[in-house]
């Protein structure tokens, strides 16, 4: 996911923090927008799940 990230938003993002957790959480946050939470749908995020709201909200 992290690559894809970077692929598609690198020369749009200061920096990617890449945080390890226990528990299966999952959330991607952007500019403290949570993006993505598998906490609150159950389900490991597919890369659009990601990539279509980060768009829309980086451009």
């Amino acid at each position: 996911m992290a690559q894809h990230i970077l692929d598609n938003f690198e020369h749009k993002i200061d920096d990617l923090t890449i945080i390890p957790s226990k528990g299966g959480v999952f959330e991607v946050l952007a500019d403290d927008t949570l993006i993505y939470s598998k906490k609150a749908t159950g389900v490991h995020a597919e890369v659009g799940d990601v990539m279509v709201p980060l768009r829309e909200l980086i451009g």
